[in-house]
């Protein structure tokens, strides 16, 4: 690559001091990990200073930051306080993530630096995702990527290669290839080592630059910057370098020799530049002297600031799972208008008001506009509102999750489709360890606000691998809001009201209930965490959600005909639980049968019974019953499939057998 740049004096020091910062903070973290004072994983940036000094140079305050779990360097470099680093990886409060994060996961919104990630390639699509935020809000700001080249093996590399190109997304990808990843040699790992080739297959725009050379690397990444802000598309930099240090704390290093550390070590980064800068004779040692006296200083009050550090109070534990709650209004039911609608048809109106009412909605997923969703339910709506707004996505559940994720940092409110919740298991990464848990990480600084909606459950002969309920799987995590509209009211107006909410949420909509029609009002009948009481009644509880609800309802007419007072409690939402309403109601009939179409074997069946007990176990007259899908794959064959779920006749002889001895 050639970019031509002005070899001023005082910039070169300038690199030279950054890069020594890193050196020596880093070797002074070395010390202080023997001395346990740090503690997890340590991955040290030692000899790859040059790669984060000459990038930074190039952007501005506006741009963002996506790094790796070796990213001291990168945060230093980006103008973070080395005391706020060095107590975040002390684990104390005064830390930039206070203390949440640790060495792998340093965050500043300040500095639009939005952390490293500790899964390789996680990143990628997350940085695709703010880049789309920045061009969607016509922001004028970039979004940097630094991963390593062992990222280029996952499948999210791909994925954000390919989306960043076809979406022409302002993002810099920084490949920090340092042969090894972990402790795999590149070429024992990939057929193609040349990792900028791989970029240009996808057409994007690539070069590779000697990333010990910390000029290099400056001209580079201005040339590369100026490229991405003057055409709005994507660029590849790969920076060929090398760890002088293992790949962490507890890395023998014997999948190397150390004649070749040594000689990568001859021609590192901080020692080229002060050779460099002696043969032209822009350089005393004087002025090393005094660069090294002023970091030796730096150093020293950090570590002061971090042991000063308080730790955080074990009553804050908790805080920042979630967001403050946000108040909500109701209109009473009797006063509003109703239509009747199609679950259908009542999902695609919650979907076409918030795309109207907020300018930062849009829609994403497989299939969602041209085709017009996979269930139909977006059906007419990239026509309306073009494809700015339904957004197609290829079939790479990461990537596009990913993409949505990121998007929500950068302050969209993204509503992502996920075809059927059997795919789900594809973006497991992006929502579990990116959605789920950003917000508690960064201390509180940042939050994911995307509803990512998901076909679910079975009944349509669709066989083993398009007929899951795993509901359970997504409530079992802190971070994440799930709930599973039944009435088509809910189908209506939940998604608006998860819209709202600052905190991910999942929705979870029942293929059966698609094609039925229902009652449908103005607005919510309560806040979208709050249980509903659907019947009332005094000798039983049936305790269910989604799909399962016109079952349990169906029940609880037939119980009538016996002489059995059922009341049916309509979850709603699943995590969090409105533990209040169940308790209420089972404290009051004293009998409890819960309906839930996933297995038995960890079900949310089973989270409900062990709250149930633990709240409200002297008022049981009986014991829980559970009614579950069998313990099979779901079969193809319809006489099978039935005879898996939850159906309304073993509601009916539940309720009958824990009455019988009244």
């Amino acid at each position: 690559m050639k970019h031509k740049l002005h070899l001023d004096r005082t910039h070169l020091l300038e690199q030279l001091k950054q890069m020594l910062r890193i050196r020596r903070f880093e070797e002074k973290c070395a010390e202080l990990y023997a001395q346990e004072k740090i503690r997890g994983f340590l991955h040290l940036y030692i000899g790859e200073e040059a790669i984060a000094v000459g990038v930074m140079s190039a952007l501005n305050a506006k741009d963002n930051i996506v790094a790796t779990y070796r990213e001291h360097g990168h945060a230093l470099a980006r103008g973070l306080s080395m005391k706020s680093i060095l107590a975040e990886m002390y684990g104390r409060t005064n830390g930039c993530s206070r203390g949440r994060g640790g060495s792998m996961h340093l965050f500043d919104e300040s500095h639009h630096f939005y952390g490293g990630n500790a899964i390789v390639g996680g990143g990628l699509p997350l940085a695709a995702g703010l880049a789309m935020a920045n061009k969607s809000q016509a922001q004028q700001a970039i979004t940097v990527c630094f991963f390593g080249e062992g990222a280029v093996a996952e499948g999210e590399f791909h994925e954000a290669m390919n989306l960043a190109v076809l979406w022409q997304l302002p993002v810099l990808f920084i490949c920090e290839n340092n042969r090894y990843a972990m402790g795999t040699a590149l070429a024992l790992s990939e057929s193609e080592t040349n990792i900028a080739k791989k970029a240009r297959s996808y057409g994007m725009a690539s070069s590779q630059v000697d990333g010990m050379n910390v000029v290099d690397v400056d001209a580079a990444s201005r040339m590369a910057v100026e490229q991405i802000r003057q055409t709005n598309q994507p660029y590849f930099l790969e920076c060929q370098t090398y760890r002088f240090r293992g790949h962490s704390s507890f890395d023998g290093q014997l999948y190397r020799d150390k004649d070749e550390v040594k000689l990568w070590q001859e021609k590192g980064p901080v020692i080229r530049l002060i050779h460099w800068l002696k043969e032209n004779n822009q350089f005393e040692d004087e002025e090393l002297n005094v660069i090294e006296a002023e970091i030796k200083n730096e150093i020293e009050v950090a570590i002061t600031f971090a042991e000063q550090g308080q730790w955080e109070s074990v009553s804050d534990l908790c805080k920042d799972v979630y967001s403050p709650a946000i108040a909500t209004s109701h209109t009473d039911k009797e006063s509003q208008d109703k239509q009747e609608l199609t679950y259908r048809e009542a999902l695609r109106a919650g979907i076409e008001q918030s795309l109207v009412d907020d300018e930062r909605v849009f829609l994403m997923g497989e299939d969602v506009g041209h085709y017009g969703g996979c269930y139909g339910v977006s059906k007419g709506l990239f026509e309306r509102y073009g494809e700015q707004k339904i957004i197609d996505t290829p079939l790479c559940e990461s990537g596009f999750v990913g993409v949505g994720v990121g998007a929500a940092l950068g302050g969209m409110r993204p509503i992502i489709e996920v075809m059927t919740v059997n795919f789900s298991l594809l973006a497991m990464d992006q929502i579990v360890n990116s959605a789920a848990t950003l917000r508690h990480m960064s201390g509180g600084q940042v939050n994911v606000p995307l509803v990512i909606r998901m076909a679910c459950g079975a009944g349509l002969q669709l066989a083993a691998q398009h007929s899951h309920s795993w509901e359970n799987f997504y409530a079992h995590i802190p971070g994440l809001k799930v709930l599973s509209p039944a009435t088509h009211n809910d189908a209506r107006h939940m998604l608006i009201q998860a819209l709202a909410d600052p905190d991910p949420v999942i929705i979870f909509e029942h293929v059966m209930l698609l094609n039925t029609s229902g009652e449908v009002l103005e607005h919510s009948d309560v806040s979208m965490e709050q249980a509903l009481v659907r019947q009332l009644g005094s000798d039983v509880s049936l305790i269910t959600y989604g799909g399962s609800l016109g079952k349990a309802l169906a029940a609880a007419e037939q119980l009538k005909a016996l002489n059995i007072s059922a009341e049916v409690v309509d979850l709603r939402c699943l995590r969090p639980l409105d533990t209040k309403t169940l308790i209420a109601s089972v404290t009051k009939t004293h009998r409890a049968i819960i309906i839930d179409e996933a297995w038995f074997t960890g079900s949310l069946a089973g989270e409900v019974s062990a709250i149930i007990m633990e709240q409200a176990f002297w008022h049981l007259d009986a014991p829980v019953k559970r009614i579950c899908t069998a313990e099979v794959p779901i079969p193809y064959p319809s006489h099978l499939e039935q005879a898996a779920l939850p159906q309304v006749e073993q509601i009916v002889i539940a309720a009958q057998h824990i009455l019988a001895a009244r």
